[in-house]
Parts: C-alpha cells; sequence; structure tokens
C-alpha cells in the first residue's frame, strides 16, 4: 500500500483510508467481525482509519477503540464531531461547549488518550469559526488532539478558517473531507486547488459513488438497490443521467479490462490533491475486493476518455447527503418579503 503526505502536516497516510460508518448497527453488527475487517485492513497496509462519534450512534466509535488495542500506535486515527448525539440541540455542532464535551467522549469510546486528526463533520453556520478554532487550538494544546481538519466545507469557508486562524494566531485546519467521485468531481473546481495552496490534505469519502460505481448496480440488471441505501439517497441512486453515465464508466472499465470499482478508486488516488480515498467495507468480502485493485493505475489516454465522460469540475447529478448552505435548502433565506420584491 503506496503512503503519500497529508498536507503539510508531516504525517505519512496509505492511499486508501479506511472508513468505518458501515461497522455497527447501521451496517455490520457484528462486532467481533468488524475488528477483524479492521485488522486485515492493518494487516495490508492501511495506516489511516477514519470514524464519527454519529456512526451507528458512537457505537463505531468503540468497535474502533476495541479494534486498536495493542495497535494503536500503529495508526494515524481520524474522528469527527458535529453531528446531533441526542435530543438536547446543544448536543450538536461546532461550539466550544460541544466540542470540549464531545472529545471526551470519543476519547473514552475510541480507549485512546489522544486523535491524531479530529474534524468538524459539517460546516456550522450559527457558530462563529473563530470559537471553533479556538476550542480546537486548546484541545491542541492539551495533547488531546494532534491536527484538526475539515469535512464537506466549501472553499469559501475554507479560506475563512485560514484567515481566521492566521489573524488570531489559533491552530490551522490540516486537512478536508470532501466528496469526490467519477461521478462527483465538483471539487476539482476550488475545493482541491484551496487544499493545495494551503497546504492541506485531504481523504476524500464516497469514490465508489455510494455504490453505483462498485458495477453491481447497472442499467438492465435484477440486482436491487438495497432499501436502506435507497432511504439514504433516493436521488442518487434513481437519476437517469447519473445512471447512464454509470454505464459508459462500467463499459470502459470492461475495455480497460478493469473492474468498475478497481478504476473508480484508481481514479481518486490518482489526483495530485489527494492524500487518500476513504473505502467504507462492510463485509472482509467487499475489503479483500477493493485491495485486490490496490495496485491499478491508470494511463493517461484512460483519464482522458473519463475526461470525456465526465468532464473535469463537473457533479454528473444530485448526491443527497453533500453539504448545501442554508439558502440552498431553505427558501426564505434566498427569497426577500413579498412585499419588497418590486423593484418599483
Amino acid at each position: 500500500m503506496r503512503t503519500r503526505p497529508l498536507g503539510r502536516t508531516g504525517v505519512q497516510v496509505s492511499a486508501y483510508c479506511l472508513g468505518t460508518m458501515m461497522f455497527g448497527r447501521v451496517g455490520n453488527p457484528d462486532h467481533d467481525d468488524c475488528v477483524r475487517i479492521i485488522h486485515r485492513a492493518l494487516d495490508a497496509g492501511i495506516n489511516v482509519i477514519d470514524t464519527a462519534d454519529v456512526y451507528s450512534y458512537s457505537e463505531t466509535e468503540e468497535i474502533v477503540g476495541k479494534a486498536l488495542e495493542g495497535r494503536r500506535d500503529d495508526v494515524v486515527l481520524a474522528t469527527k464531531v458535529n453531528g446531533p448525539m441526542g435530543e438536547d440541540p446543544n448536543r450538536a455542532g461546532s461550539s466550544r461547549r460541544w466540542i470540549v464535551t464531545e472529545v471526551e467522549h470519543s476519547l473514552r469510546r475510541l480507549r485512546t488518550d489522544h486523535i491524531d486528526l479530529y474534524q468538524i463533520h459539517h460546516p456550522d453556520p450559527g457558530t462563529d469559526i473563530e470559537d471553533t478554532l479556538s476550542a480546537l487550538t486548546d484541545l491542541m494544546a492539551a495533547g488531546k488532539v494532534r491536527a484538526i481538519g475539515t469535512s464537506n466545507f466549501p472553499a469559501s469557508d475554507i479560506v475563512e478558517a485560514q484567515w481566521v486562524a492566521e489573524r488570531r494566531g489559533l491552530a490551522r485546519f490540516r486537512t478536508e473531507q470532501p466528496p469526490y467521485s467519477l461521478l462527483n468531481r465538483g471539487i476539482e473546481r476550488e475545493v482541491l486547488p484551496v487544499c493545495e495552496r494551503y497546504g492541506m490534505g485531504t481523504l476524500v469519502w464516497g469514490p465508489l459513488g455510494m455504490g453505483l460505481l462498485g458495477g453491481r448496480y447497472r442499467k438492465g440488471r435484477a440486482t436491487q438497490v438495497p432499501e436502506r441505501r435507497m432511504a439514504w439517497v433516493p436521488r442518487h441512486m434513481t437519476d437517469e443521467r447519473t445512471l447512464g453515465t454509470v454505464e459508459r464508466l462500467a463499459l470502459l472499465a470492461e475495455e480497460a479490462g478493469l473492474a468498475p470499482a478497481h478504476m473508480a478508486m484508481a481514479f481518486t488516488v490518482a489526483h495530485p490533491g489527494v492524500s487518500a480515498a476513504i473505502i467504507g467495507p462492510r463485509t472482509m468480502e467487499h475489503l479483500d475486493d477493493l485491495l485486490a485493485g490496490a495496485g491499478a493505475v491508470l494511463g493517461d489516454d484512460l483519464l482522458d476518455r473519463i475526461d470525456e465522460i465526465v468532464p473535469p469540475g463537473a457533479d454528473i447529478g444530485p448526491l443527497d447527503v453533500s453539504y448545501d448552505p442554508p439558502p440552498i435548502t431553505r427558501p426564505a433565506l434566498r427569497r426577500r418579503p413579498a412585499g419588497e420584491r418590486s423593484a418599483a
């Protein structure tokens, strides 16, 4: 498993990062099996694991903590904070109050005294970024966190956070975790160039297009999308333009003698701005299949043909779980009151 720099943190990470969202009640409820999968990934050379407090309602962090007993020092351990962890509205978000509370919960569940990379899971427009960075800076000074990062942040929010950190003398975000795949290349326009400009590493999620690029879901085939996935990303899994593009990419992979999933993964790690691509296996079979393609390299001719199917910087279809700023999701924020709309 090749390694590459995680931005300018000085840390080397494997080209594949083990994502753990499928470990626990949401995916694989067998804790012992999940531990075996984690050990298999580590044995194969993967040295970075990404999790989050909200995965399976904190169960996933507990599984990861159990798996890393005796192996913690060999792993770059990343987790995230921001998602709701209960009905209390203050048990969510990026406030100092919640961050300094929740990091202790994550440390306990992960059975460790420090987190290598602590990430803000989503932007929090209701919290001043200076307050968030101040809390994270204090956690770093206390030795509980080694580096900080973001996830799903637009380029403008990344730049603002870098400026605030510089002007206020605070720790700065060193990584970003955005969606990236053959189907969703939007981050090539601004997010990846901004990250490269500021020396930030990137751990990209969704390299298999939420499963569409794995080769199982093809037009005219009987394989049915699991109900849970359909409930999670219904537009993405049914969008006709997306499905048509998946078919063209699958045919291209066949011509190149590659499994569709292997071509998809090789595409994401080929970008110089990508530090690692997050894989999210639910079973040992899923993991072994992805590891089998870790050595795949796409030549320039094949990359050019991919560009013809999915233009650089383009998002082919809707990705239900990507972050949208409030004015996109709340009509009232982009509409003046009816009485003020006239220019007269």
